[in-house]
């Protein structure tokens, strides 16, 4: 009987100590974020007179909410870019204008976040304003949507001119009806930019920066802003009016992950 009860109290105590292994709380740490290489910069601390709406900060967006790894209305960029577009906007500021970026560096999460978008059907909150009169399932077909980005290399941004004083854009409200965004200046979403005759991230061929439909002053609005660009060594993508790069690129190869936040650009390696 006493070696009965013996066993009893050894195998008891066993299985209070496999509980208590098995209901101890995980210690283990979350893997750190990445940081920026220390070339990246705030665009702010380079030239503060740049107007930054960064639009995937906020639900205004062909996505409809605000996109995976912007924790702040920030424009990131390398340095070399940075600095070239401070002279671009020393030029336009004597002329009575303004740059405006709409995004600057993203990280690989939110290009991630795009696919994602492009491969849910029934999601289409967006189609009126960014997308009306093209099928989502093309989107991937028609290069609007990638796997990979070059924003993601650090010296790519979307941007515009504002002429100054700068009014202020106003504010998104998403229970108002979607304007498609090739629609006249005065009757799309009232950005303060001048009218380049799409509204910004426009999934149209209308956005195509030498469309021969966009003539006059939109056509002479885009001319200054690509004019302006490519004298310092900035690219245009043809398919979009807004998407400059500027060559040669510091990371060419290499697409970053460190979230769109001051706390990116503070810790270096």
């Amino acid at each position: 009987m006493t070696r009965l009860m013996r066993t009893a109290r050894t195998l008891i105590a066993a299985a209070a100590a496999l509980l208590t292994v098995t209901a101890a709380p995980a210690t283990a740490r979350a893997a750190p974020e990445p940081k920026a290489p220390t070339d990246f910069v705030a665009l702010s601390t380079v030239d503060p007179t740049i107007i930054q709406e960064i639009r995937y900060f906020t639900p205004h967006n062909f996505v409809g909410q605000r996109v995976d790894g912007y924790r702040q209305p920030l424009c990131i960029l390398t340095r070399p870019a940075a600095q070239a577009l401070h002279t671009a906007q020393q030029q336009l500021l004597r002329k009575g204008y303004s740059l405006k970026v709409y995004d600057c560096y993203r990280p690989q999460r939110a290009v991630d976040h795009f696919v994602r978008w492009a491969q849910d059907l029934d999601d289409q909150a967006m189609k009126g304003e960014f997308y009306p009169q093209v099928d989502k399932t093309r989107l991937f077909e028609d290069g609007y949507i990638a796997a990979k980005s070059g924003h993601s290399r650090g010296s790519t941004m979307d941007l515009t001119i504002v002429r100054l004083p700068a009014g202020p854009t106003h504010p998104y409200v998403p229970s108002k009806p979607l304007v498609p965004c090739y629609a006249p200046q005065a009757e799309r979403f009232p950005d303060n930019s001048l009218d380049m005759g799409t509204g910004f991230d426009c999934f149209d061929t209308l956005a195509h920066t030498l469309d021969p439909r966009i003539l006059g002053q939109q056509q002479a609005n885009r001319m200054l802003l690509k004019s302006t660009l490519e004298n310092l060594g900035f690219v245009n993508l043809a398919e979009e009016w807004w998407h400059y790069t500027y060559k040669p690129e510091p990371y060419p190869d290499t697409y970053f992950d460190f979230p769109v936040a001051r706390q990116s650009l503070t810790a270096r390696r």
